[in-house]
């Protein structure tokens, strides 16, 4: 039944992706917050669907915690969906992506007008100045930059591996930096595509004020992130 369900589920993800993604077109001449607003009206339709279908409740915890204007999201990262959901709820968000998925017809478009940040993984130091340049050009506006600190996907449980790019931005852009932790991973697992019961939670955590010292900043980040997605993991 699962794998009928999971099955079923991507019949419609995808139906609805290319039917909102055709519609979306013409904002490519339109102004980028409609882009934005464009996303969100497709993640809501996304968390709407995934119950029904595969039987997995999507909540977001802490909304309270999530600054409206400048701010930086340091996020859990364990599968897909964690690129999706947040757009619901995030009021103008800037997600830090790797170059390749600019590539994606559709996809890369509507990122590159949205003003997603895109970083060459390849370029090291490199993009590690780019990364930070193009973050105060979003910071011009009242933007969240979301960060996965880890880099990529990390299977629920996994042993933490946080990259020094989530303590550069923490320092340049001088904003509240608000932890995200997640239990996705165990419903949507990253390979395959069985989709498991149950309930997806992002829990946006008190948010780590501006002006610590990096080492203090990394300790406290990974202590709240891992501590709250363990939890998570155990409800």
């Amino acid at each position: 039944m699962i794998l009928l369900r999971s099955i079923l589920w991507m019949i419609a993800f995808y139906l609805w992706s290319v039917i909102v993604g055709l519609a979306m077109i013409p904002l490519l001449l339109a102004p980028r917050r409609w882009m934005i607003a464009a996303m969100a009206f497709w993640a809501r339709g996304v968390n709407a669907m995934i119950e029904p279908i595969c039987g997995i409740a999507v909540e977001f915890r802490g909304l309270e915690n999530l600054p409206k204007g400048r701010s930086l999201i340091a996020a859990k990262h364990q599968c897909m969906y964690d690129t999706m959901g947040p757009f619901a709820v995030l009021p103008d968000f800037s997600y830090v992506m790797k170059k390749e998925l600019m590539i994606i017809p559709f996809y890369g478009w509507y990122s590159a007008k949205a003003g997603m940040i895109v970083v060459d993984r390849e370029a090291h130091a490199k993009a590690l100045r780019k990364l930070v340049a193009d973050a105060k050009d979003r910071m011009k506006e009242e933007r969240q930059i979301v960060i996965f600190p880890e880099g990529h996907r990390h299977d629920p449980g996994a042993d933490p591996d946080y990259k020094p790019g989530v303590a550069a931005l923490y320092r340049e852009l001088d904003v509240p930096c608000v932890p995200v932790a997640t239990n996705s991973g165990v419903h949507w697992p990253a390979h395959g595509i069985r989709r498991i019961p149950g309930k997806i939670v992002y829990e946006f955590l008190e948010p780590i004020p501006p002006g610590l010292h990096r080492k203090e900043f990394m300790k406290l980040l990974e202590e709240r992130t891992e501590t709250a997605s363990r939890r998570l993991l155990s409800e």
